[in-house]
């Protein structure tokens, strides 16, 4: 497999050209979990094979979001990053596994090409950033978490890919990420406000397996 150690994760926004919502000077922001460069590059070779009006995601900038905040207020920067490292801390590393490619909303009427990515604990994380959020009282967009890197964004008239699977590809997450979203005519730019470790056990870790020597001395 292709795997890169402690490497970090998709959806890009339209809107103004800064990294706050007009006026209100609100931030757009998101955890998410980086692709690491070994990773990425192999996405970008994928990549590689679209044709007409779609928008490649930049391999620098693929990552899987965990939760979207679409308009924080900035003093609200110190609460977001206590959470980040509250729900880190018992987290393990990801061992995250990518899978087939799809497309949102369907593959009747595609906008957005992705692949679909896999780790036992993923679901979990996200959860745990969500629920901090709600109780917090941050704006999430509400969407239900699907883990995916995006890839593409069809611009205008274009073909579909035929399926892509990646059977050895993966990497291990280290840390979550915090990122603000400055947008531009020519796509986002993402600025890390913030890393947070995941310094949990693994299963192993917290119960390792007993050899016959280990039984045979518990029960002596």
């Amino acid at each position: 497999m292709t795997r890169s150690h402690r490497g970090g994760g998709a959806n890009q926004r339209q809107g103004n050209s800064g990294g706050t919502d007009g006026a209100s000077g609100r931030l757009r922001l998101f955890y998410a979990l980086k692709v690491p460069d070994e990773v990425a590059q192999e996405l970008a070779q994928a990549q590689t094979k679209l044709r007409g009006n779609w928008r490649r995601v930049a391999p620098e900038q693929l990552h899987i979001t965990l939760a979207y905040l679409p308009g924080v207020a900035p003093e609200r920067l110190n609460d977001l990053k206590r959470l980040g490292v509250q729900v880190a801390q018992d987290m393990p590393p990801l061992d995250i596994s990518l899978r087939g490619t799809g497309y949102f909303p369907n593959e009747g009427s595609p906008r957005v090409w992705f692949v679909k990515a896999k780790a036992p604990e993923l679901d979990g994380l996200a959860q745990g950033l969500r629920a901090g959020l709600d109780e917090l009282g941050v704006e999430t967009d509400d969407k239900g978490f699907k883990a995916h890197v995006t890839l593409a964004r069809k611009k205008g008239p274009a073909p579909r890919l035929p399926p892509l699977t990646f059977t050895d590809t993966g990497w291990t997450a280290g840390h979550v990420s915090l990122v603000k979203s400055v947008l531009r005519k020519t796509g986002p730019i993402y600025q890390t406000l913030s890393r947070f470790e995941l310094r949990g056990e693994t299963s192993s870790a917290a119960a390792p397996d007993l050899t016959p020597a280990d039984l045979a001395q518990e029960n002596s």
